[in-house]
């Protein structure tokens, strides 16, 4: 098997998990974590955002053969961002 055909084996059940889960409380621990990231001191800060940012990558690279290319862009965008909000939060000045 390849790896992709590993890893989306090995993803089933937490997909599923998370599908069980309802909308709102979904977004809402995902609206938490993004607070944290922001209003947080800075270590818990970071960690916060590099746990978003590891969420929207696994779910980029699990859906990126069924995006279009601009749909790809926003999305490697928005994990570019959030990886760089993580890395300035936990790296010291």
């Amino acid at each position: 098997m390849s790896f992709r055909s590993r890893v989306e084996h090995a993803s089933y059940p937490w997909v599923e998990r998370l599908r069980a889960v309802p909308r709102p409380v979904a977004i809402g621990a995902l609206v938490a974590l993004l607070a944290v990231g922001i209003f947080a001191p800075r270590p818990w800060a970071g960690i916060a955002f590099l746990v978003v940012s590891l969420f929207v990558g696994w779910l980029l690279f699990l859906t990126w053969q069924r995006l279009t290319l601009p749909e790809r862009l926003m999305r490697t965008a928005v994990l570019v961002l959030a990886l760089a909000v993580a890395i300035v939060r936990i790296v010291p000045a």
